[in-house]
């Protein structure tokens, strides 16, 4: 059975020479042979699927910390579609499906007075991206609320782990160190709160968002990991590099942790200011930038 047939027959949206740029928040990359939107239920007979026909493929969620090459990916692009959230747990949890945004679960939390995920509402990934990465930002992380997640292996078995088996570290899980495995939904753990409280916290940390972030171009949000000790975003501009170019890739303006696209970018201009970035910062400070976007199939920059 060709690729097409099985989604037809397993209620898969399946898209031929797909281009990556419509999918990614950097707006760059070449095209996909095929892009797959699923339902979670699918997720684990796709995967199977695509494994027993040896068809390489690369689980993307938002595409808001990834970047895609220039030449595209030879093989399968598999999204999980966005599906709502639900209350569990004595009202205090929320099960929430891995293609959902972490925007629709801080909301889906606030409409019902639940504490907890107000770091999260600014952060524009999906679910399964952010339990895969342990997203987190201004003081919060996807490892304080995380009760438990459901997955599925490469063969399409599904298991589900507690949340200390998530060995969740800083932008690492138990998901980023086993590629092969695939979230499904995660179940988060909050507390009752004052539905005023929660707004205003989120609509404080939405406008730091706005006074501090570039966004109104398009990037994947902070390049590089925090080095021990140091601010990736301080030692780029104490080198000098804010506004750095090469081609259509930039190094904000606005806060020189992130690279935009500033018109035109090509992966190959995303590279090429990452590799300057990080000798730069290593010739003067000595200090080794990690990237933490994803190259979409894998590879380093």
């Amino acid at each position: 059975m060709d690729i097409a047939a099985f989604c037809e027959k397993n209620g898969i949206e399946c898209f031929e020479r797909e281009p990556l740029c419509a999918h990614t928040s950097f707006k760059v990359g070449g095209e996909a042979d095929f892009f797959l939107k699923t339902p979670s239920r699918a997720a684990p007979r796709l995967i199977r699927f695509l494994n027993e026909e040896k068809i390489p493929f690369f689980l993307l969620g938002k595409g808001t910390n990834t970047v895609a090459r220039d030449e595209g990916f030879r093989g399968a692009v598999v999204n999980i579609i966005p599906e709502e959230p639900r209350l569990c747990g004595d009202g205090v949890g929320i099960e929430c499906p891995a293609g959902a945004s972490l925007r629709a679960l801080a909301l889906f939390a606030f409409d019902n007075s639940l504490t907890g995920l107000e770091f999260a509402h600014g952060i524009p990934g999906s679910v399964g991206g952010a339990v895969y990465m342990n997203a987190g930002a201004y003081g919060g992380s996807i490892s304080d609320v995380l009760f438990s997640s459901v997955f599925c292996d490469g063969e399409g078995n599904i298991k589900e782990i507690a949340a200390d088996a998530h060995d969740f570290g800083y932008r690492k899980s138990f998901f980023s160190e086993n590629p092969g495995l695939t979230v499904l939904s995660s179940v988060f753990k909050l507390q009752k709160g004052d539905r005023a409280e929660i707004e205003k916290k989120m609509s404080e940390l939405s406008e730091k968002r706005r006074a501090t972030q570039p966004l109104s171009y398009p990037s994947a949000g902070s390049v590089f990991k925090r080095p021990e000790g140091h601010f990736a975003g301080k030692l780029i501009e104490d080198c000098g590099l804010k506004g750095f170019t090469r081609g259509g890739a930039q190094v904000s303006e606005k806060h020189a942790g992130f690279i935009v696209n500033a018109g035109g970018a090509t992966f190959a201009d995303i590279a090429a200011v990452i590799k300057h970035v990080q000798k730069t910062v290593y010739d003067r400070f000595g200090v080794t930038l990690e990237p933490e976007i994803k190259i979409l199939g894998g590879g380093n920059f």
